[in-house]
């Protein structure tokens, strides 16, 4: 009955329209969702009662049209509007916002997620996660902080335990090197009193003489002979230097062990050449600092410090002492300054770190040693340190020669090697750079010496305080020593029919079977667009027009009830004149 098909009518309009209101106020509602992506409800017609197929025309007569009767309304489905929402400025470093098609990719409970949401936070574990828990996905980087594409890996910003230390691998020097200044020729030189292996003095000591063999005599400087070290008790005995310094700097202390009886006076020799740190190799073929430490042919050593000022050695009574002397002294290698050291000179300190960030102090000294035939000056470098945990103070020589101007125009070996027992990267090679173009060594006249390190690129250890991320997604973690590094990227997924995602909550989408295999990129690459830091994707819910819809809904609703109102009083008069 033609009443009977109103009322039906008239409920699918209820029906859709009361759906319609369902997706409108559901847009409404989540107006303020980060990132939300409202929907759209589409209506069809159902299917048309015929009372005539129509005709085709013919000589006589004109054609006719169908007859139909539409049986109402369904729900043909609903559209997400994936266009992107405004995009707010938060400052928070953890919020992150998407400009193109791309989606974050997440992980919950071992599945994949989607979503546009950039609302992110860290958990206890420093890992990035959404507000629901879900863990951010991209890409980790390797020890060398290098990306390691390929494989998803969940990121993880561990600000406040992450430590990091850079190896000094350069050093960049400025100032003058007096060209007025005296020639150094001569250096500071200290004598001990001779030692002999008989008491009446007639047999001096020499390079293999041995500490434990027999007892060791010394001049007394009044022309007799006392003993110096019994043999008895100086083998396991320890000789310790400490106080001496070098150009007004103390060298630290350091000890000389008599493991046995074949330490020969030969091996104190060389200890105290490398501990003093001199040297008299030539560089360049023509210029040396003229350092040794030797034993004299009547028993005594004799220590001859480096040329220049700042080399000057000063060793004081009590600086050398044993500390099982037995019979003999305690301190039998007393030594007596005999002359200082000469000549222009000048030397600076700087630090440098080892691959685990440990600061080692480096003392550079130069010395003036000549002039050029051109009018230029050549001075002799020479770089030390105690903190060499190798035996020797001395690290590296070298020349630098000027012109006649005063200008820079070259040096040799220019880097130094330092040992490392650390743990650290072995050994710790530094260059050293005196002319970088920016700065750069002169030697001008009637200018006081003077120059200093101006840069070094090694760092102590430092924690990762802060980071940023980027528009390629990547994750900048900023270390409290002033290094920055990757320390991870954002990956990004697109799909070539985002409305076929299936939404699985909190914001989160899933794959659905006509949403297509996501394509894993990072930000900017096919389409998926660069992230925003700092900064959230707002809903692109727009109020106006959902109010318009929703007049529009509600319309349809009370149009529809009123057919089902008409039909029912139809029907009822019918009834009435049935009876």
């Amino acid at each position: 009955m033609a009443s009977t098909t109103a009322l039906f009518t008239g409920l699918s309009g209820l029906t859709s329209n009361s759906r319609r209101l369902d997706v409108i106020g559901n847009n409404i509602a989540n107006v303020n969702t980060t990132a939300y992506k409202s929907n759209r409800m589409t209506f069809a017609p159902t299917f048309s009662r015929n009372f005539s197929l129509g005709t085709a025309p013919g000589d006589a007569t004109g054609g006719s049209n169908p007859g139909q009767i539409g049986l109402g309304v369904t729900i043909g489905g609903t559209q997400r509007n994936f266009t992107n929402g405004a995009i707010g400025v938060t400052g928070v470093a953890t919020d992150l916002a998407i400009e193109g098609d791309g989606f974050f990719i997440v992980n919950q409970a071992g599945s994949r997620y989607f979503t546009r949401s950039g609302g992110f936070i860290r958990n206890p574990e420093n890992d990035l996660v959404t507000q629901s828990g879900a863990k951010v996905m991209g890409y980790a980087v390797d020890e060398q902080f290098n990306i390691v594409e390929g494989n998803l890996a969940e990121l993880n910003i561990p600000v406040g335990t992450l430590t990091l230390a850079e190896q000094t691998s350069n050093v960049i020097f400025n100032g003058n090197l007096n060209a007025s200044g005296e020639i150094a020729t001569t250096g500071s030189v200290h004598e001990s009193r001779a030692f002999y292996t008989d008491p009446a003095g007639t047999v001096p000591v020499d390079a293999s003489t041995q500490f434990g063999s027999q007892d060791i005599y010394v001049s007394d400087g009044a022309g007799g002979f006392t003993l110096a070290f019994e043999a008895a008790s100086v083998v396991g005995g320890t000789i310790t230097i400490a106080g001496v310094e070098k150009g007004g700097k103390d060298l630290g202390s350091a000890s000389f062990e008599i493991v046995d009886g074949t330490t020969t006076f030969g091996d104190y020799v060389a200890f105290l050449d490398e501990y003093l740190g001199t040297d008299s190799s030539a560089i360049g073929g023509v210029s040396n600092l003229g350092g040794s430490v030797v034993i004299n042919a009547d028993g005594s050593i004799v220590v001859t410090g480096n040329e220049g000022t700042v080399q000057d050695l000063d060793i004081a009574t009590g600086d050398i002492t044993i500390d099982t002397p037995g019979a003999g002294l305690a301190n039998p290698m007393v030594m007596s300054k005999i002359s200082d050291a000469e000549g222009e000179s000048v030397r600076t300190s700087f630090v440098v770190y080892d691959s685990l960030g440990t600061p080692l102090t480096i003392d550079l000294s130069f010395v003036l040693q000549g002039t050029t035939p051109s009018g230029g000056t050549t001075w002799e470098f020479v770089a030390e340190s105690s903190d060499n945990d190798a035996a020797d103070r001395l690290l590296a020589l070298g020349e630098v020669s000027f012109d006649s101007n005063g200008r820079f125009v070259g040096a040799t070996n220019q880097s130094f090697s330092i040992q490392r027992t650390n743990g650290a990267v072995n050994p710790l090679t530094v260059n050293m750079d005196f002319d970088s173009g920016t700065d750069a060594l002169s030697s001008f006249t009637d200018s006081a010496s003077n120059f200093a390190a101006v840069y070094q690129d090694g760092s102590p250890i430092g924690t990762l305080g802060s980071f940023s991320i980027g528009e390629d997604g990547m994750i900048s973690g900023s270390f409290t020593n002033g290094l920055t590094r990757t320390i991870g990227q954002v990956a990004l997924a697109k799909f070539s029919n985002p409305e076929g995602l299936v939404d699985v909550g909190d914001n989160l989408f899933g794959s659905g079977p006509n949403s297509g295999t996501p394509l894993i990129a990072t930000p900017r690459e096919f389409g998926t667009g660069r992230v925003v830091g700092g900064a959230l994707e707002l809903s692109n819910v727009d109020l106006s027009q959902e109010f318009i819809d929703m007049i529009l809904a509600s319309t349809g609703y009370s149009a529809a009830s009123r057919v089902i109102t008409t039909t029912d009083e139809l029907m009822t008069q019918l009834l009435a004149l049935g009876r």
